[in-house]
């Protein structure tokens, strides 16, 4: 892959080489490759291993963790119908943070050395190659340092006897918008609305990166006018 003032050799670790490519990044990064196969981030084994994350770690890890916060509420004496509302609050609240932090966190412009490099581990190399399934799902110590300020400002906003809950039903949220990410990169859908959300998705990789930001649901897309204009294939079946 060549860029104006800098050429990545993709067969060499790329996290060392991505932040050479300058303004140059952003295009290239969003230049997908289409492979199973991903690519090498570092030359040391032992970092290399921290990169890759099989998509059923995820549940394994936060849902006691999304449980134990949960049954906090329980304990505090939160009664189950409202321990119910405020997960269930919880999980809405993360369809937003989702969106956000899509749009504006992993879609940020960066074209210094460190901000490339730093935006390629966070979300960059997810785009370059979309099909590899051990760079997916976020590794559990990069998901805690953001859910870290989360559970701060939810404990901001809510009372002692319900933060909790809503937390756990954030990570709930959090959990489902992974486990289907993968699914809709890897999985093969039969029903409808699966087939268009996998087809919502796979448009924002190779087609208009820069809309349809939503996951699990383009409800935020709807709100903030960032549902992906009709192809011209669609268009014509219209």
């Amino acid at each position: 892959m060549v860029s104006e003032k800098y050429v990545v050799d993709l067969n060499k670790p790329l996290v060392s080489q991505v932040g050479h490519l300058g303004e140059d990044y952003d295009d290239w990064v969003h230049q997908p490759i289409v492979s199973k196969e991903g690519p090498r981030f570092f030359g040391s084994n032992y970092l290399e291993f921290f990169t890759r994350t099989v998509w059923w770690v995820i549940p394994i890890v936060w849902v006691p963790v999304a449980s134990w916060f949960i049954s906090n509420s329980v304990r505090m004496g939160l009664a189950g119908p409202h321990v119910a509302l405020f997960v269930v609050i919880g999980i809405f609240v993360w369809t937003f943070a989702e969106y956000m932090l899509h749009r504006f966190l992993f879609h940020v412009k960066t074209k210094s050395y460190w901000g490339n490099t730093f935006h390629y581990l966070l979300h960059g190399c997810h785009h370059k190659h979309p099909m590899d399934g051990l760079r997916l799902v976020f590794p559990p110590a990069a998901a805690a340092i953001i859910a870290t300020p989360i559970w701060n400002l939810v404990k901001l906003i809510c009372v002692p006897l319900t933060a909790p809950a809503v937390f756990g039903g954030i990570l709930l949220g959090y959990v489902m918008y992974d486990c289907t990410h993968y699914y809709l990169h890897h999985g093969q859908p039969k029903t409808d609305m699966p087939k268009s959300l996998k087809k919502y998705h796979l448009n924002h990789h190779y087609r208009l990166w820069n809309y349809g930001f939503g996951i699990t649901s383009p409800l935020w897309d709807f709100v903030f006018g960032t549902v992906p204009p009709p192809s011209k294939a669609d268009a014509k079946r219209r």
